[in-house]
């Protein structure tokens, strides 16, 4: 996921917040990290260099059943295909759901680091990819870990049970989904209440809560435009779905600059455009894949409109059969419950911690990325997703003073600071958990 607009404000938190004494709470979640800290860095490692795509990740599901049944978690795998289900009992009390993404991305890591992925495979379209977690999904996994170590080694402060779900497919937004279609509510129980976070390049020791709105609608769509091939030399006797295709790039971007609302956000992303095999060719079809990105369900519903109103203007232009126009996946954006936030963020704020922490108002916007958690806010479940800082301050300063931009998820240079990253992360996740579960 790509941070953006609202995290900007916790840039400036850095490191701020003086450490004071600690509560026992947060002593007895620093003693079991240092405790658990060997094994919790050699796993980041291990999934960091072994990234597995979506509805692919066999091993790191695996990996991560067996830590947990170690633990005494009842566990289940195969849930929405690769996903598994965790669960504690720890007397009455409410069911708490703490989820952790388990996939990677199609693409090669360029960060340079010794436990860097090397790992190539099968895309989803057959062709050999490269796969890394450039995503930071791995720090998730290791916090996700250490939050079970921490809350066990202090089941005397909590009554509940608790659900840890490792969701496959995230990177498609379709994980979330399979698993909820395989009776994840149904044949284990739905949660009272549900918690996830994400790393970033915000400084480290960071921590962010967005109220209301945290990330946008997603929508993926192919288009494909029939013409009729013919020679490079003959136009005339071809319909051209090159052509039809570029007026389409073109003209589609209308949409968000004449047809939404200037003051609310809209994304029309063209990110795949394939065609033709050779110069002298004139083809006969056009491939074009899109991403829709938006807030509101009205502006989720004009984005998709109008690329099809676009698609077959462009169509009917060139005198061509009407094009197919597919919506492929998409998931809804996240919102944070406004209640939960407000209980959450009063026992972060009632630690004595050294993480820097600010809740983000309902009145600020989203993230632009997406994120398919939404599955679960969507089905009833109150829920917090948190934003947590990956990026050394002094690293910060150092590319800011170059003029180059900090690595974001998804660049393949994106290397979150692991060592600060998952500690903040369990220390997030198991006080939210404590929040709403405590004695």
């Amino acid at each position: 996921m790509k941070a953006a607009g609202w995290l900007a404000a916790i840039a400036a938190l850095g490191c701020a917040t003086p450490a004071l004494a600690q509560s026992p709470a947060s002593a007895t979640i620093d003693a079991t990290i240092k405790q658990h800290w060997a094994e919790l860095d050699a796993l980041y490692k291990d999934i960091h260099a072994h990234p597995e795509l979506a509805f692919d990740e066999h091993r790191t599901a695996a990996l991560l059943a067996q830590k947990m049944r170690a633990l005494g978690f009842t566990v289940t795998e195969g849930v929405g295909k690769t996903g598994i289900v965790a669960i504690y009992h720890n007397g009455e009390g409410p069911v708490v759901m703490v989820r952790t993404e388990l996939d990677a991305l199609p693409m090669q890591e360029k960060t340079g680091l010794p436990f860097a992925s090397t790992v190539q495979t099968s895309g989803a379209d057959g062709k050999p990819t490269f796969v890394a977690h450039s995503c930071g999904h791995d720090n998730h996994m290791a916090w996700w870990l250490g939050t079970a170590e921490a809350l066990l080694a202090m089941k005397d402060r909590w009554h509940g049970t608790l659900m840890f779900v490792g969701q496959p497919a995230e990177e498609i937004v379709e994980g979330a989904k399979a698993m909820i279609e395989d009776g994840l509510f149904k044949r284990f129980t739905k949660p009272d209440f549900a918690f996830a976070a994400h790393v970033g390049n915000a400084p480290t020791d960071t921590v962010a809560i967005k109220d209301g709105v945290v990330s946008s609608n997603s929508d993926t769509v192919e288009v494909i435009f029939h013409g009729r091939g013919a020679h490079g030399s003959m136009p005339s006797e071809s319909i051209d779905p090159i052509v039809m295709g570029a007026h389409f790039v073109s003209d589609v971007q209308t949409v968000i600059s004449r047809q939404k609302d200037a003051g609310v956000f809209g994304v029309i992303t063209v990110g795949s455009f394939q065609s033709g095999t050779v110069a002298n060719i004139i083809p006969d079809t056009a491939d074009l894949q899109l991403s829709l990105r938006s807030f509101t369900p009205e502006v989720r519903k004009l984005l998709l409109d109008g690329v099809k109103r676009t698609a077959e203007a462009s169509a009917a232009m060139a005198m061509a059969p009407a094009p197919e126009v597919k919506w492929l996946h998409g998931t809804g954006a996240v919102n944070n419950d406004h209640a939960l936030v407000a209980k959450v963020g009063a026992k972060l704020t009632a630690e004595d911690r050294q993480d820097a922490f600010t809740v983000v108002p309902a009145s600020e916007p989203g993230w632009s990325a997406s994120e398919d958690f939404s599955a679960f806010v969507d089905a009833g479940v109150p829920s917090v997703y948190f934003s947590i800082g990956g990026y050394d301050p002094a690293v910060i300063a150092d590319d800011k003073a170059k003029g180059v931009p900090v690595p974001t998820n998804h660049s393949p240079f994106f290397a979150p600071d692991h060592d600060k990253a998952i500690p903040t992360g369990i220390r997030t996740l198991t006080l939210a958990v404590l929040a709403v579960a405590s004695t």
